[in-house]
């Protein structure tokens, strides 16, 4: 049994806390305490036995077994000393006791002369009130040690009761503040959610819409709750229902955050563009509690992209056209001058290489763009190769990894692998049936190597002169203009040149 604290580390204030944290009144008038009441009674043969809790001012009858009144005072209370006690406190007769001989519950109708209580002590020890048995005949031998055994027992049971209050009443109360926490945090989301200039919107794990914030109905116009579950895709334009659907079913499926940008109903009846996002909300174990999502209206960020788009498209076209111009006036005056005829084919040749490798990484529209993707090197190259061989490797074959290329990197890689393909064309390995070429492509972190190889072709010799037109244009294109630098060899079998340039040069995102 636990021991009450001595009065001086224990204040009123605090007792009756402890005592009113065991919810002792949900347990008043309990069968379960009266039975305990009943059973202590016959135990220690006393017409009356009670579950007596101590409160400020009165003392009141949980249980009561031979006594009608439910309360009474506290400054007539037994109890109030007994709580106090390490053991059980007996009290033979009760007019021979200087405590408790002018008590009105001893020279009053009720005629108290015996008193035995055990302590009901909290857990924390604090001092709750007693169980007591109550004779109107003193009892000089007091309790036999069954009766006190019995007593202290039925005492022990007592606290079980108080303290499965106590626990329930903690429980209750912190599944009420947890219900108040809940409803709290609800009430702030949703407040958060609709001063958003967003649509917000969230959904159960397996993809059930089950709440969308006040901007979701003022943008659609759609009725409360009309949208919940399903009805959410039928909001967005025809041509966009099944790509939603499929993209959402993926995020389901998989985890994977959820973005796309489809035409949503407007409530005046217009389709707008908007960006559609959400990710999951997980538990400690990884599993999807929630989807959270937004809608942002894009329409007018879209329109104007579309219309720089259009813009591009038409500069550049307009620029592809001044290459043909260039190209046409070039091929006009050498013929009122013959004796430039070579020179003016070279360079209408290299103005039609720039022109090529611009019309690949122009802006396209559906209709006009390559089939392959435009920040390709290799895709670049086969347009660059493709006046050289009847179909795509069947004289220069390319060989190694793909590279990210962009506009920046295109001029200079197009006059770079011009050079080479012409001159190969004339003196190398294309200008017989049976030469080849094979340029392998071979990147690591820092840099590329691009190897050019030649076979097949006449017999090589080193040139005494290496400064000639042709090869300046290289150098200007790989070394100066991309950063690299160039290594030729003159096999007897066929030219080698190995290029290396730093991976930045090709894409302003290469590095990355």
């Amino acid at each position: 049994m636990t021991q009450p604290l001595p009065p001086s580390a224990c204040s009123e204030e605090q007792r009756v806390a402890a005592l009113a944290s065991h919810d002792i009144g949900a347990l008043y008038n309990s069968d379960a305490l009266r039975q305990i009441t009943d059973f202590a009674a016959a135990l220690c043969d006393v017409p009356t036995a009670l579950v007596s809790m101590v409160e400020t001012d009165r003392q009141l009858f949980l249980a009561r077994t031979g006594m009608a009144a439910t309360e009474t005072p506290r400054e007539q209370s037994f109890c109030a000393h007994a709580m106090w006690e390490k053991g059980i406190m007996v009290v033979p007769d009760a007019t021979r006791d200087p405590r408790f001989a002018d008590n009105p519950l001893v020279t009053g109708e009720l005629n108290l002369r015996f008193y035995a209580g055990a302590p009901l002590v909290s857990d924390e020890g604090y001092p709750l009130g007693s169980l007591c048995v109550l004779d109107t005949r003193p009892r000089p031998e007091g309790l036999t040690a069954f009766q006190r055994q019995g007593l202290e027992v039925l005492a022990a049971n007592v606290l079980a009761r108080l303290r499965d209050r106590r626990e329930g009443a903690a429980r209750r109360e912190s599944e009420r503040e947890a219900r108040q926490a809940a409803t709290d945090s609800d009430l702030r989301f949703r407040t958060l959610a609709d001063t958003m200039p967003q649509m917000v919107w969230s959904t159960l794990p397996d993809g059930y819409h089950d709440y969308y914030n006040a901007r979701w109905y003022e943008f659609t116009g759609a009725p409360a709750g009309t949208t919940d579950g399903e009805g959410w895709n039928g909001m967005f334009h025809a041509e966009d229902q099944e790509r939603a659907w499929t993209v959402w079913r993926h995020s389901l499926a998989s985890g994977d955050p959820y973005q796309i940008e489809y035409r949503l109903r407007h409530h005046d009846g217009t389709y707008r563009w908007v960006l559609g996002r959400a990710l999951p909300i997980r538990d400690d174990r990884g599993q999807i509690t929630r989807w959270f999502g937004t809608c942002t209206d894009i329409h007018e960020q879209k329109l104007a992209l579309e219309e720089r788009e259009v813009i591009s498209q038409e500069l550049s076209h307009r620029i592809k056209n001044i290459f043909s111009v260039i190209a046409g006036l070039i091929q006009f005056a050498a013929r009122a001058h013959p004796e430039a005829a070579g020179v003016a084919t070279d360079l209408r040749q290299r103005i039609t290489a720039l022109g090529r490798a611009h019309d690949f990484v122009r802006p396209h529209s559906p209709h006009s763009r390559p089939h392959l993707a435009q920040d390709s090197l290799q895709g670049l190259l086969e347009e660059l190769f493709a006046p050289y061989q009847a179909v795509p490797g069947e004289r220069i074959a390319v060989t190694g990894g793909d590279v990210t290329i962009d506009d920046r990197a295109a001029t200079p890689l197009a006059l770079l692998f011009h050079e080479l393909a012409t001159n190969a064309s004339k003196y190398g390995a294309l200008s017989v049936a049976g030469g080849r070429v094979t340029l392998a492509i071979d990147r690591d972190a820092d840099e590329v190597l691009l190897r050019w190889s030649e076979a097949g072709g006449p017999d090589v010799v080193a040139p005494a002169d290496i400064t000639g037109f042709g090869t300046q244009l290289v150098e200007l294109s790989a070394v100066r203009q991309l950063g690299g630098s160039v290594e030729r060899t003159w096999h007897p079998q066929g030219l080698e040149v190995a290029m290396r340039i730093p991976a930045p040069a090709f894409s302003r995102t290469s590095s990355t």
